[in-house]
């Protein structure tokens, strides 16, 4: 209820037949106005213990990538506990990205929580309108797979997923104002950076200790996810090749031709193999790297390839000259004394 004086002061006056002044209304209102407007600011905080919750959720952010202006979506997931987050740029939203940013998530800490809690969207469930809703059967069928119960916020409430939401503000306010970018590459790097450097290492208000000691508190807590084979094992992810001709997959980098520059490609892994697809059709094949932050360039995908490609076809294409006759190869020896004997000679009139 919303304690406006004006409304009460008609309401008893037409009601209860109240002969008294507005002025005592509004006096009467004032201290239980000021009570509630304390209990919105006394929200309780929901504390959880090692490995029990993490909260995710994304942001946007508008970013150059050399001159160009582009769209990153912020996935963040920050263990309930500890504080600790992972943060990541992608391209959009959509479910095959989310899938595959909480394995990489799950990569950086080692494990997962036994808890996810979201606020509600596309990708995890969809409204009905009886009120409840219905979880998305792939990514129920991943929540599965890797062992972990997801939650759902309250409907309206924002406050039930705060620690992630502070995190969504926090890499906006810390990490991206006054940086500069190459491409998608060189954002993900000085994320990982940054990460690490700063928002791992820095005093917590709430917790008032790093998050990186508090995790080690956290870590026997999690369910672990080392060597928990991909979900998504099969499945082509879009990404855009970058000026070094470059595409990433599972934070490695492999080579396509330099000619799709800018263009948009299919990745996806199949057994030990990274395949890359451009328009339906296989470009590039590279074993699967190890380790992470590795990169496989094949000299076959560089511009040098056109010049030797070159070389190679005018080499095959010599026997094949218009000098057909062996004797308009040959070159007659002369002695050098002729050619004296010519400079000797005068010009006739």
């Amino acid at each position: 209820m919303q304690y406006s004086a004006r409304i009460l002061y008609q309401e008893i006056t037409r009601s209860y037949d109240y002969r008294g002044s507005y002025e005592t209304v509004k006096l009467f209102v004032r201290p239980l106005r000021a009570v509630r407007q304390q209990a919105e600011r006394a929200l309780t905080r929901f504390e959880t213990p090692p490995g029990l919750q993490s909260q995710i959720d994304w942001g946007e952010a508008r970013v150059y990538f050399g001159q160009r202006c582009v769209k990153q979506h912020l996935f963040v997931l920050t263990l309930g506990y500890s504080r600790r987050a992972f943060y990541a740029g992608y391209a959009n939203e959509q479910l095959g990205t989310f899938l595959e940013a909480h394995e990489h998530a799950f990569e950086h800490f080692g494990g997962h929580t036994r808890e996810h809690l979201y606020d509600r969207p596309r990708t995890v469930c969809r409204p009905t309108e009886s009120g409840g809703v219905v979880w998305n059967s792939t990514f129920k069928a991943f929540a599965g797979d890797f062992r972990f119960e997801p939650r759902l916020c309250r409907a309206y409430r924002a406050q039930t997923k705060g620690k992630v939401e502070s995190g969504v503000k926090y890499v906006k306010r810390n990490f991206l104002p006054g940086r500069t970018f190459i491409d998608q590459a060189d954002f993900d790097a000085q994320l990982a950076e940054w990460n690490a450097a700063i928002a791992d290492v820095r005093i917590h208000g709430t917790t008032h200790e790093r998050p990186i000691d508090r995790f080690e508190g956290e870590r026997p807590h999690l369910v672990p996810s080392a060597g928990h084979p991909s979900f998504q094992l099969e499945r082509r992810l879009p990404r855009v090749v970058a000026e070094d001709y470059l595409v990433s997959c599972a934070t490695n980098r492999y080579s396509v031709p330099f000619t799709l520059i800018g263009q948009t490609v299919e990745v996806s892994r199949q057994g030990a193999e990274v395949h890359i697809f451009h328009r339906g059709t296989l470009v590039a094949r590279h074993p699967l790297l190890a380790g992470q932050h590795q990169m496989r360039i094949l000299p076959e995908h560089g511009p040098g390839a056109i010049a030797r490609t070159a070389r190679r076809r005018q080499g095959s294409a010599a026997p094949q000259s218009t000098i057909t006759s062996p004797a308009l190869c040959e070159v007659e020896v002369r002695d050098l004394a002729l050619y004296e004997q010519l400079l000797d000679v005068e010009v006739a009139p």
